[in-house]
């Protein structure tokens, strides 16, 4: 990317910042009516068979993971033109999707501003270590890294801690506010198991939230981790580190198929978002059409995505993401340069 580009890109994205009310509520109503109908489908399809019922049931967390992407825009207050509409209506979508609003706006937005920094990691991101951090770490901080690369764990094991127990606890340091809008959030969840599991008996409610829960929940910590770490990804320390470079170059567009960029809400076009997040999600496609040198980023589609399960370790010497095998031969390497005499 040139540096012109570099100063002109936030000013060409700024046209399609705007929400449109009406668009808005047209995604509310074409995602919440199929989700309750899947939903619906999905329990009284148990009487006959739970195989038949998983049919409705992974199409309902396609739906809860585009659910996310409206709760999503509006923690960063760009699905409604009025804060207050989009506080609402965010609040209500993190009860469906088990997300404190205020919660999970504050670490979004630290993501957002530190995404790519190498020195102020930790906060709304995947755990990423350096080659040298690794190396240098006790065995202890390996093996607990390990674990949380594994693909099991993180996909797997990770959507039930994070959203399950996680996210029913402020952060320290919260302020009032943000400590109210979780507490509220936990009290309507629980009303609301309470009351579906009153209906339906609480096995059945068990079977098919559980279900449509652990799909979407994998799916969507899979499309935060693809989007961060493919080939060629961007870290830089804070001195290097530049917002419009971290957000074009450290984000991807993830190019999916039709049906699945409607179901996740266009979020593969992560570059957009993170260059303007205030662009909302049915306006990040046409903002990439519209803006040529956003065409020019890097690239993933479903099949190559699935490489980045290999990428484990920051290599800041490459700038390039390592598996764990490749980190022997970079050790080995290191070894071998560093005994080699002065001439």
């Amino acid at each position: 990317m040139t540096l012109e580009n570099t100063k002109t890109l936030r000013k060409q994205i700024a046209p399609f910042e705007k929400s449109t009310t009406k668009e808005s509520v047209w995604q509310i109503i074409n995602t919440i009516v199929p989700f309750i109908t899947l939903w619906y489908l999905s329990y009284i399809s148990l009487s006959v068979s739970y195989w038949l019922a998983l049919v409705p049931m992974v199409i309902a967390a396609g739906f809860l993971t585009r659910i996310f992407i409206i709760f999503h825009d509006c923690t960063h207050h760009s699905f409604f033109k009025n804060r207050r509409a989009n506080r609402i209506v965010g609040t209500a979508m993190g009860v469906l999707t088990i997300f404190p609003f205020d919660q999970w706006g504050h670490e979004h937005s630290v993501h957002h501003a530190t995404s790519g920094n190498l020195d102020k990691r930790g906060t709304g991101d995947i755990w990423t270590l350096t080659v040298e951090e690794y190396l240098a770490a006790p065995l202890k901080l390996r093996l607990a890294y390990r674990f949380y690369r594994n693909p099991l764990v993180m996909f797997g094991i990770g959507p039930i801690y994070v959203f399950v127990f996680k996210n029913r606890f402020n952060r320290k340091g919260a302020k009032k506010k943000e400590r109210m809008n979780t507490y509220l959030t936990n009290v309507l969840i629980v009303a609301l198991i309470g009351l579906l599991s009153w209906a339906i008996g609480w096995q059945s409610f068990l079977l098919v939230q559980g279900t449509i829960f652990f799909i979407s929940g994998s799916v969507g910590i899979w499309l935060f981790y693809v989007q961060h770490t493919f080939e060629d990804a961007y870290f830089e320390a804070d001195k290097e580190w530049e917002y419009v470079k971290a957000a074009v170059e450290g984000s991807s567009f993830y190019k999916l198929p039709k049906l699945m960029q409607f179901l996740t809400g266009n979020i593969g076009y992560h570059h957009v978002h993170h260059l303007s997040p205030r662009v909302p999600n049915y306006k990040l496609e046409e903002a990439h059409k519209n803006t040529p040198p956003l065409q020019n980023v890097p690239t993933i589609s479903l099949t190559s995505s699935l490489q980045s399960l290999r990428f484990r370790l920051w290599d800041e010497e490459s700038k390039n993401f390592v598996s764990f095998k490749g980190i022997k031969a970079l050790a080995k390497n290191k070894i071998s340069h560093q005994a080699e005499p002065e001439l």
